[in-house]
């Protein structure tokens, strides 16, 4: 018995819609990295970008456990002194709704040059409209 190797041209992609609406950061944070990376499928490799596309609707109206929107926050430094940055999830969600989301799903895909194509496949809406209904059918919408 052979061992399968997967070549670019075996892999197929597929775009998935998951709505956070009601939904925990960290279990549709999970799935998206899970789609993107393409570890639902039987080809899967690591030293390939065999994921699917994912769009995530309704980031805006995602829900957190415990008292994240005041005890979580997010630092940042522009270099100069003086230049820290801090601000609450709650606050984070005032300015950039989809920014939890994308920050959560980065950190839970590789840290290289493979995942930084994996999250340009991620496209991530506050609200329950988006512009790719042509490449979303609707029998791959995920759950």
């Amino acid at each position: 018995m052979k061992t399968l190797s997967v070549k670019a041209g075996d892999i197929t992609r597929e775009w998935h819609v998951i709505d956070a609406e009601g939904k925990v950061l960290g279990q549709v944070a999970a799935q998206a990295a899970k789609l993107l990376m393409g570890k639902h499928k039987p080809i899967f490799c690591r030293h390939l970008d065999c994921g699917d596309g994912v769009v995530i609707i309704n980031a805006g109206k995602i829900i957190f456990t415990g008292k994240k929107g005041t005890d979580k926050f997010y630092y940042r430094h522009s270099g100069y002194p003086g230049g820290f940055r801090q601000e609450s999830l709650n606050q984070m969600l005032e300015k950039k709704p989809t920014f939890p989301l994308e920050h959560a799903i980065r950190g839970m895909l590789p840290r290289n040059r493979l995942g930084s194509a994996m999250f340009r496949k991620l496209r991530v809406y506050a609200g329950a409209e988006h512009p790719h209904l042509a490449q979303v059918s609707t029998a791959a919408e995920a759950k």
